[in-house]
């Protein structure tokens, strides 16, 4: 697997497709439904979805056209509810996971068997489990810094929480066991997955559309971001060092890379001039247009759909958060593996799950003839490493008129993880789903990401 970029139309394409008894338990809060308001569907625009997702849902995923719709809304409120269920279980959570040909299910792991009952009045299925979440993430934490340097033979480590082990993808199983003695960590909290596939990056503002680096390069546009009055991109670090100059699909002058950071983290954002302007759209199926509504984080096993320069669009499933990855330029953290495919050139091109954005192409193996595996740098924390906003579309008819209010710790703009606590006009939340906030999404309009304490 190898970051996916594509030098010019002269030379051979390169890819870069490399470079989840409680005490006080209040079972009560984790069954409560939401308060009164738009539903987690309604919230983030599930049930109004482009003709160009579904088109790739039915294509990719198999599935009907009424499947492809029910799968939407059902991701969009399995969120709402593991958020409230995560919250309440505290370290005993264990992941959450949606599964089923419509996503109809919703799996919560904990390690305490009295979380069971509220697991269930909520909805939820309930799995009783050894390993709580922040004790195989903390493993994987020592895996990453045993995998010192150019880990080519353990390239790809994550927790997956519905085998409740840390996963190391390997070469062999001796390179496994080498790197898993060397962490100190306890066998049998690891999972190894034996495999000849190493990632790459896939080097190569609408989202998907092509740009080129210095005339060398070729990579696909993230998604349009805002800094203050500047407009701009999100792609992918590999795709360019910061001052790099960059022309647009149609060879105009474009911008220049403001920031980018590759290995480690595989995020980089430009900026453009007044010739171009930033919008919420990314490039779907057929030149149609999908607007960005936000950029709330999907649970494991939901859709999602990824546009490229080269392969365009294609869909598959979310497979785990917070995975590591070796490529042969370093280790990449904290991105995210899927079943989507991409080839050189898609680098950099837009993940969305529905209408919200989740992330830019890094890198991957195989390609869209045969299928593959791809990682994407996740949005939230490249908006929130370089102080950018999201390019959103504008808020659909019906939706409440955001008013003035006190708040403490809320404002727009900022990324707020699962768990963080706000005020607003004097009364407290508890963010249910991670995503960049907008005037639209105030705590008290938007129960599906804000629960009332």
């Amino acid at each position: 697997m190898v970051p996916r970029h594509a030098r010019g139309a002269a030379r051979t394409a390169l890819t870069v497709l490399g470079a989840l008894a409680l005490t006080g338990l209040p079972a009560a809060v984790a069954a409560e439904p939401p308060a009164p308001g738009p539903s987690s569907a309604q919230t983030l625009g599930a049930d109004r979805p482009s003709a160009a997702v579904l088109r790739a849902m039915q294509r990719d995923l198999r599935l009907t056209g009424a499947q492809a719709k029910a799968r939407l809304v059902n991701e969009a409120e399995a969120g709402t509810r593991a958020g409230r269920l995560q919250n309440a279980l505290g370290k005993h959570f264990a992941g959450a996971w949606v599964h089923g040909t419509t996503s109809a299910g919703l799996t919560v792991a904990t390690t305490d068997a009295a979380g069971v009952a509220a697991i269930k009045a909520d909805g939820a299925q309930a799995k009783v489990v050894k390993n709580a979440l922040k004790d195989l993430n903390a493993a994987k934490s020592k895996l990453d810094a045993a995998a010192t340097g150019k880990a080519l033979d353990t390239p790809v480590r994550y927790v997956d929480v519905r085998t409740n082990l840390v996963t190391v993808q390997a070469t062999s199983r001796a390179a496994a066991d080498k790197l898993i003695a060397a962490a100190g960590i306890d066998r049998r909290l690891v999972g190894v997955k034996v495999s000849a596939d190493r990632p790459r990056a896939l080097h190569d503002v609408r989202g998907g559309d092509a740009y080129y680096i210095d005339e060398k390069a070729r990579c696909s546009v993230g998604f349009s971001v805002t800094k203050g009055e500047q407009q701009g991109f999100a792609s992918a670090g590999h795709c360019g060092k910061a001052g790099a100059k960059t022309t647009g699909f149609n060879k105009v002058a474009q911008g220049t890379f403001e920031a980018s950071v590759f290995p480690g983290q595989d995020m980089s954002w430009v900026s453009v001039n007044s010739e171009w302007t930033a919008t919420p759209a990314v490039k779907g199926e057929g030149e149609t247009n999908v607007q960005v509504a936000g950029s709330v984080q999907a649970l494991v096993g939901a859709a999602i759909c990824r546009s490229g320069s080269t392969t365009g669009w294609h869909c598959g499933t979310i497979e785990q958060h917070d995975t590591t990855v070796s490529y042969a330029e370093g280790d990449i953290s904290g991105v995210t593996r899927t079943t989507v495919c991409a080839e050189p050139g898609d680098s950099g091109g837009s993940y969305v799950s529905g209408t919200q954005a989740q992330g830019v192409t890094s890198g991957g193996s195989g390609d869209c003839k045969a299928g593959g595996v791809t990682f994407y740098q996740p949005v939230n924390p490249l908006l929130t490493t370089y102080g950018l906003t999201l390019k959103t579309a504008p808020a659909q008819s019906g939706t409440p008129a955001p008013e003035d209010g006190q708040t403490v710790g809320w404002t727009t703009g900022r990324v707020y993880e699962v768990g963080t606590r706000v005020t607003y006009d004097g009364v407290a939340y508890q963010c249910l789903q991670t995503h960049q906030a907008q005037g639209v999404w105030q705590p008290r309009l938007t129960p599906a990401l804000w629960q009332r304490l």
